[in-house]
């Protein structure tokens, strides 16, 4: 198994303050996917990041390998939307967790 970070990087620097009615039913389904991939046991940790005027979203995921993590990210429901979201995906090679 192997350990990434999916930056959910948002249409504009200034989401969610300025966030659609459809973007945001979008990000409901999104919060959605990402319960249940924390409930599978996929997702280690999962939620946004306030930085700046906006936020972008962040997942820690443990999965087989880069192709499986870039799954995940296209099985987004926001992703789906097709309404200017995208992941970034990074490997973390040594994770340190709490017991």
């Amino acid at each position: 198994m192997a350990y990434f970070h999916l930056r959910l990087v948002p249409p504009r620097p200034t989401f969610p303050h300025d966030a659609t009615e459809p973007e945001m039913k979008a990000m409901d389904r999104h919060a959605d996917y990402w319960r249940e991939r924390a409930t599978a046991g996929t997702a280690i940790a999962a939620g946004p990041v306030f930085e700046g005027e906006g936020a972008w979203g962040m997942a820690l995921v443990e999965v087989e390998n880069a192709d499986a993590a870039l799954l995940l990210a296209d099985a987004d429901p926001v992703i789906l939307a097709d309404i200017g979201f995208r992941y970034d995906i990074a490997p973390v090679p040594t994770l340190i967790l709490r017991s």
